[in-house]
């Protein structure tokens, strides 16, 4: 005999609860890019909340230690920090997996310089 008469209602209900949850999330998403004023910009892809998992790109670890407590209340975020980005930026983490793997630290430091937020520093006249 099974402890669980009606499995299939349980499971029905729990699709519904994570359906809420997962709605919620995406509200928690949207008021988190309000605040950073990310919604407003042009170069920030208006179907985010698509992605299985977004990646936010952070100029320095002073932004990072400042939005640090975000990475744990909201779900289906993860940040890295550019040295070489001109500010904060969003992209899919399924985009930056693929193109990181395989790839030793240093390769992906150099990759950083142009991608991902990085901005090619002009030239001088002097160089």
């Amino acid at each position: 005999m099974s402890a669980i008469i009606n499995e299939n209602r349980l499971h029905s209900t729990f699709k519904t609860i994570d359906h809420k949850i997962n709605q919620l999330n995406d509200q928690k998403i949207n008021a988190f890019f309000e605040s950073l004023g990310l919604l407003e910009r042009d170069d920030i892809p208006k179907d985010f909340l698509k992605w299985e998992n977004i990646l936010i790109v952070v100029p320095d670890r002073h932004v990072s230690q400042e939005l640090k407590y975000y990475k744990y209340t909201i779900s289906r975020i993860s940040f890295v920090t550019n040295p070489y980005s001109d500010g904060i930026h969003i992209y899919d983490l399924k985009e930056w997996k693929n193109v990181t793997r395989n790839k030793t630290q240093f390769q992906i430091r150099e990759m950083m310089k142009t991608s991902f937020g990085g901005v090619k520093k002009a030239s001088t006249e002097e160089e």
